[in-house]
């Protein structure tokens, strides 16, 4: 399975003063997470989403550790996981909201993933969208190029499975 990303180039307007607005090209870099455990957080990323880890650095003096990972082919918009060596609770952090993944087939993926055995707790029901969380409870959204697929079992008839 290769999830991909699809960016399309942000336009920023800043207020230049006398001639008003100019626009500013803006380029989407990263988006971080905080993880607990960096082996089944790269068991979850690489082995079961399928991303792959792009570079790692260590800081000695400030106790932390930063993947970055991105989908083949789309190493541009990469996800970095950051890991403090002191441990500490980071709870649920709903206000995140979630990290988006466009993929070529969603019943594919889901089942892969499933497989894998991972919880799909918005199940595809409509052929478009699903949502799964990582071991740290980040949720993770799947959605279907193009087109959503036409419905199909047993997503149509899997009920949702905690939040998501």
């Amino acid at each position: 399975m290769t999830a991909t990303v699809r960016l399309i180039p942000a336009t920023v307007f800043l207020n230049s003063g006398v001639n008003g607005y100019r626009s500013l090209r803006m380029k989407y870099l990263h988006t971080m997470v905080r993880i607990s455990n960096v082996d089944e957080s790269l068991d979850f990323y690489c082995n079961k989403l399928g991303l792959k880890e792009l570079r790692r650095y260590d800081d000695e003096n400030g106790r932390y550790t930063l993947i970055f990972l991105a989908a083949e082919g789309d190493e541009s918009a990469a996800i970095e996981l950051t890991h403090n060596w002191d441990p500490e609770g980071y709870g649920e952090g709903r206000n995140f909201g979630h990290i988006a993944y466009q993929v070529d087939d969603i019943y594919a993926t889901c089942r892969q993933l499933l497989d894998a055995g991972v919880t799909i707790n918005r199940p595809p029901r409509d052929g478009r969208m699903a949502f799964v969380r990582s071991p740290d409870n980040i949720s993770i959204e799947i959605l279907q190029a193009g087109v959503a697929l036409d419905p199909e079992e047993p997503w149509v008839s899997m009920p949702n499975e905690g939040i998501w």
